[in-house]
């Protein structure tokens, strides 16, 4: 390599592991850390492992049109991360004015269930599968905190990720009483992991799901794999935002080894 090209990518280095450092020195002025030590990862599941949210979004949209409720594809990605009951639940409220009952949302969410495990397969997201083995190698833990209830979701899951995903590593709409936006699965998801939130990071999506991160007050990075805004998710607090995984996966290693101490 000349000694042009090695400047200019020592220049590129600086540039990403200055801007890092002062994203994670905002973190920690935020929330009155001493330190950011990232010892584990917490991922969302569909639009971050898995390409699966135009699925989910034509399942949603057809699902409640067959019990007249509106939803359309885009509101899907608005209220993901969300349980599903959760969802059900509160666009019944603010179209129809009333309180539906847990079973009766099931019900429902049974009937968007079963038009999803109609569709294609989602495809693995390109780069995530070379990110988790950086995480991997190191030495970082990797948790899965999704809203899904879906058996044969979560099934796959240890499946396509073996290796990377254990099935003691997953949050699940089974494991908690309140969904995202609520901290409460990311303070699961930490808990599993064994870790303080000033040493996990947190891979997110959706703004519910963002939101939930911050509440848990995780460093979270937002990919913006669907229709939203940048500024949607930035809005809700994340650190960073990417455009796609890869583009994350390519510069995770300035990230962790960037982490600062105020002590």
């Amino acid at each position: 390599m000349s000694n042009w090209k090695k400047m200019c990518n020592f220049a590129a280095d600086f540039k990403i592991n200055t801007m890092y450092t002062k994203e994670i020195d905002n973190y920690l002025r935020k929330f009155g850390f001493r330190e950011f030590k990232p010892k584990a990862v917490l991922f969302d599941m569909d639009g971050v492992l898995y390409n699966s949210m135009p699925n989910h979004a034509y399942s949603w949209h057809n699902s409640m049109a067959s019990f007249g409720i509106e939803m359309s594809e885009a509101d899907a990605y608005a209220y993901e991360g969300m349980r599903g009951v959760e969802t059900i639940k509160k666009i019944v409220k603010e179209q129809r004015g009333i309180e539906i009952s847990d079973e009766e949302s099931q019900r429902m969410y049974d009937e968007k269930s079963r038009i999803f495990a109609t569709r294609p397969q989602a495809e693995i997201m390109e780069g995530v599968i070379d990110l988790q083995g950086k995480i991997k190698s190191y030495g970082m833990k990797i948790v899965v905190v999704t809203g899904s209830g879906q058996h044969s979701l979560l099934e796959k899951l240890t499946h396509d990720f073996s290796g990377l995903i254990e099935p003691g590593m997953i949050v699940s709409s089974f494991d908690v009483t309140r969904g995202k936006p609520h901290p409460m699965p990311y303070l699961k998801g930490m808990e599993k992991a064994g870790v303080e939130p000033w040493e996990a990071i947190v891979v997110e999506n959706a703004p519910l799901g963002v939101r939930a991160a911050v509440a848990a007050r995780i460093f979270t990075v937002a990919v913006n794999s669907g229709p939203l805004p940048d500024e949607i998710l930035s809005d809700e607090g994340a650190n960073l935002v990417f455009d796609r995984m890869t583009d994350f996966d390519k510069v995770f290693p300035a990230l962790v080894e960037s982490h600062i101490s105020t002590i």
